[in-house]
């Protein structure tokens, strides 16, 4: 192919292909080849004369193929900005979740720009966001519509205190979840990340139970629970590596057996498996329901527990638990919320409603920190009283920020019109019927799939592996962070069928290499 000697011989110059022509309209698999080749680079169908000589200003057309390669002045800038970047980025930022010493041999990846699933460096170089960012991307990156619903937005009104004050966004934004909610889900009180959203869930439980005169201050959840890393949401969390740091500081709370289905006994299925953890649960509300104010789950996946994911007759078990032992059920679905398990709550797909509805992550679209609790009116009534102390007194102070609830909108819009959740469907079906050879890899134990949620545990993983493994996967072009010896994906709804070829092909060649 003319296109590809072309690029082969500016890459050998240090030159970088910034955009590629293709006559005509796009052919995927010519599209998808060119970009294992050469993953910086950007194919396009030919260019209007517009376009051109807009793009023209910053690069040099091959008269050959119709590459635009950048000019050499371009190519020095963005290499001097990659390392630019990371040595500020050190000297300056103390990133989150992170050993920085590792950062000695485990570089920053620094971002210049992103589009879609694909995030950029400085240089041009592009990574699959095969993650979502941290779970948090769900419609792409540069959505034009949240774009535009933000700068909209931001004619008007950017911020203003919650406490005694109202505005468009923020009552728009609770109709709407309230509507779309399970349940009698009517009452919705803003935060700005998840962590925050499961201490208010804690916090109402707790003093609705003191409003109503009874001792309970006891929490419930599942081993290997995850549910945030400030002091009360680590309360409840069961992931060592977190939480043994901190144990003095924090509240003990009892943890029942979770219904991961890799747990299940040989011959047991899931469904059996979920009816004996529910089980455990019963036995544990019949010797502590009269102490326990309520029970935390993780509706259908345990992410940071590594992927575990389980039936959904568990959920329903453990709703009539709770309403038999009067004790109030919490669903932490601020990663699997907003289509992210195939329904836009991951508790329909057991037919229940909690008492609290904590979200966030993909409520924004991954564009601006917000998190909400959806609690019931038998809650809310508990707390209406002229008594300032049986108020709930608890403030942030960007709750229901006006910028973040409109994104949030604009992505329910988008979700509803544009049914994204028919599409995501689709596009889950592809990526499992392409996933046959990767499933039967050797290296591959318990491939799992729920919605758009993807995972797998690896054999033979050695210590180490889930840094060789990022740091190779972010060579290769893609972003996969494993937990552990499980590697996920949970892309954006927006990935195509190239990028799944990508994807599943850079993943079967990791395994391969190591």
């Amino acid at each position: 192919m003319p296109e590809s000697r072309t690029a082969h011989a500016a890459a050998d110059r240090s030159f970088q292909i910034a955009l590629r022509g293709l006559g005509g309209e796009l052919h995927p698999p010519r599209h998808a080849s060119i970009g294992r080749q050469h993953p910086c680079s950007r194919a396009t169908p030919r260019l209007s004369a517009a376009r051109r000589s807009a793009i023209s200003a910053r690069t040099d057309p091959c008269g050959r193929c119709g590459s635009f390669v950048l000019r050499c002045a371009d190519r020095v800038s963005s290499v001097n900005g990659n390392a630019k970047m990371l040595e500020r980025s050190l000297r300056a930022v103390w990133h989150p979740c992170t050993q920085m010493k590792h950062h000695e041999t485990l570089p920053l990846v620094p971002i210049s720009r992103a589009e879609g699933v694909w995030l950029y460096d400085f240089e041009g170089r592009r990574i699959l966001d095969a993650i979502g960012s941290w779970w948090v991307n769900l419609l792409g990156h540069g959505n034009p519509r949240i774009n535009a619903a933000l700068r909209r937005q931001l004619e008007s009104l950017e911020h203003v205190m919650l406490a005694g004050f109202t505005h468009a966004p923020a009552v728009e934004l609770s109709e709407r979840l309230a509507k779309l909610a399970p349940g009698r889900l009517g009452h919705c009180f803003f935060a700005s990340d998840g962590a925050a959203a499961v201490e208010i869930a804690l916090k109402m439980s707790y003093h609705y139970w003191r409003n109503s005169g009874r001792a309970k201050s006891g929490f419930v959840t599942l081993s290997n629970s995850y549910h945030g890393e400030t002091l009360g949401a680590l309360s409840v969390t069961d992931i060592a590596l977190y939480r043994d740091t901190y144990a003095p500081l924090l509240r003990a709370s009892a943890q029942v057996p979770s219904p991961d289905w890799r747990l299940a006994e040989p011959g047991e299925t899931r469904e059996e498996y979920a009816r004996r953890c529910a089980k455990a649960l019963e036995e544990h509300f019949e010797r502590h329901a009269a102490e326990t104010a309520a029970l935390i789950v993780e509706p259908l996946v345990q992410c940071a527990g590594g992927m575990a994911m389980y039936d959904p007759g568990y959920l329903r078990h453990a709703r009539e638990l709770c309403d038999r032992f009067d004790v109030h059920l919490i669903a932490d679905e601020i990663a699997v919320g907003f289509g992210r398990t195939g329904t836009l709550f991951a508790c329909e797909q057991a037919g229940i409603a909690p008492d609290f509805l904590c979200l966030s992550k993909g409520l924004t679209g991954g564009y601006l920190p917000l998190s909400v609790v959806l609690a019931t009116d038998r809650v809310y009534q508990a707390f209406y009283d002229d008594k300032l102390e049986r108020g709930f007194l608890h403030s942030h102070s960007y709750s229901g920020n006006p910028l973040a609830c409109r994104a949030a909108l604009t992505v329910l819009d988008i979700l509803e019109e544009e049914k994204v959740l028919e599409r995501n469907r689709n596009t889950a079906a592809i990526l499992n019927r392409r996933a046959e050879n990767l499933r039967s890899h050797r290296r591959v134990a318990h491939f799992r799939n729920t919605g758009m949620i993807w995972a797998f545990d690896v054999r033979e993983a050695k210590p180490g592996f889930s840094r060789d493994f990022y740091r190779r996967a972010v060579e290769t072009g893609v972003l996969l962070r494993p937990l552990g010896a499980t590697v996920y994906w949970m892309p954006p709804y927006v990935i195509g069928e190239p990028e799944i070829d990508f994807l599943l092909d850079a993943v079967t060649r990791l395994l391969d290499g190591g």
